[in-house]
């Protein structure tokens, strides 16, 4: 039986940055693994999607802040 991940239990989007990132690691080695019919692998890929999502919009929202501190380090100068 495969293990649970936090797939069944929790949406992409309330996933900290490393718990997304965790998951899209189990989800990439599984399906790279192979062994899992079509219809599992189809699911596995758009959980991965979601997932590289949700860590991609914690990066875009970390640059943000670094810009803005970075914009507000230049003010104060």
């Amino acid at each position: 039986m495969p293990e649970e991940t936090t797939a069944t239990t929790t949406p992409a989007d309330q996933l900290s940055y490393e718990q997304a990132r965790d998951e899209l690691v189990d989800v990439v080695r599984r399906l790279e693994t192979g062994g899992t019919g079509l219809e599992e692998a189809l699911a596995l890929w758009e959980r991965g999607e979601a997932l590289a999502d949700r860590c991609q919009q914690w990066l875009d929202g970390a640059r943000e802040r670094l810009d803005a501190a970075r914009g507000s380090d230049a003010d104060e100068e």
